[in-house]
């Protein structure tokens, strides 16, 4: 795969991941920062729609500053290629938080939904609706903060990209209308985040199933099974508002996550000082890198089975490159092959 050493004003520096558009660590050579490059691949500049939808990206994002939603700094083309310049963020997706353990007890995961629920209510403020709300799109540095990231699919007021009956969005956390294809609200955006708090409680997914006709058919005409959040003792106002946000009639969830963050809230100042609710380890698993711009905090794991990736994550970091994994794999075979020299010794000798 080949990769610009440069484009435009902006030198190169690492490549993070993505498929139909690539993310790139780079360096601003005039200003002297770094930034995360996001640059659409020739074969999805080929596509009309794409490019478009990409270029409504760059505008939506760049006309939106929130304190938890990632900034854009510039927008343009280079040889042909659009591209967006972001701030470049450390941290970690939501999904690789909750997968490896990190998101914390529950007042924390809590606090990172009142974040996200903040940053949703005011792009629909400004009259956009994300429509891919899930933990991928959301990112958490070391102090907790959270950006909301990714705005490929969102739609303004007035823009219509979608081929008529044409579904976007990430199946899992669809919410009904979406899957039908029909015009959408921001209450869309308030069912995926409700299915996103469930999940970012329970460790589990609110929609399960590996065939998307499957995961259609739960969302569309099976009540959500959220019996999780009783057997965690998750209080009340909590289980009750996930319910709420997670109706399947539009109008029967909240008018808008301005409300939910409001109750949220609520229940932070209600749960202040009382006995922390248990909730359930996660396996600890290598983070993937997708089209978001969610960075790959362990590229060398991916590929190995669970049970190692939980071995070596206890590893420093340098030895959980590939050639790191490499070597661990090394000294176990020469360790293995000792000690059944060693049994063969001491059977010999008995």
């Amino acid at each position: 795969m080949d990769h610009p050493s440069r484009v435009g004003k902006y030198e190169i520096e690492q490549f993070l991941g993505g498929g139909m558009s690539h993310v790139y660590r780079a360096r601003d050579t005039v200003l002297g920062r770094r930034v995360a490059l996001k640059l659409l691949t020739s074969a999805g500049a080929a596509d009309d729609e794409s490019k478009s939808r990409f270029l409504q990206e760059a505008r939506t994002a760049s006309n939106i500053v929130h304190e938890n939603i990632i900034s854009v700094f510039d927008f343009g083309e280079d040889n042909g290629l659009p591209f967006i310049v972001m701030e470049y963020l450390e941290g970690e997706s939501l999904r690789s938080a909750i997968r490896n353990g990190r998101a914390g007890d529950f007042a924390n995961r809590m606090h990172i939904a009142l974040q996200v629920a903040r940053a949703v209510d005011y792009i629909h403020s400004k009259k956009v609706i994300h429509r891919d709300i899930k933990p991928e799109n959301i990112h958490i540095d070391e102090t907790g903060k959270v950006k909301l990231m990714d705005f490929g699919i969102a739609k303004s007021d007035g823009v219509q990209l979608t081929r008529a009956g044409f579904t976007l969005g990430t199946p899992y956390y669809m919410a009904p209308e979406q899957v039908l294809g029909r015009a959408l609200t921001p209450q869309a955006d308030v069912y995926s985040f409700g299915v996103m708090l469930y999940e970012l409680l329970t460790g589990m997914r609110a929609v399960s199933g590996d065939k998307v006709d499957a995961i259609f058919d739960q969302i569309l005409h099976q009540p959500l099974d959220l019996s999780a959040l009783d057997r965690l003792n998750i209080p009340i106002q909590v289980s009750t508002l996930i319910r709420y946000c997670t109706a399947k009639p539009p109008a029967q969830r909240p008018p808008g996550l301005g409300e939910v963050a409001e109750q949220i809230e609520q229940v932070l100042l209600t749960t202040a000082g009382s006995r922390p609710i248990k909730l359930p380890k996660v396996p600890r698993i290598a983070a993937n890198v997708d089209d978001t711009g969610a960075f790959d905090t362990d590229p060398g794991l991916r590929g190995l089975p669970p049970w190692l990736q939980r071995i070596m994550l206890r590893f420093p970091r340098a030895m959980r490159a590939p050639m790191g994994v490499m070597a661990v794999a090394a000294v176990a075979v020469f360790g293995f092959f000792v000690l059944i020299y060693f049994i063969l010794v001491l059977a010999h000798i008995v």
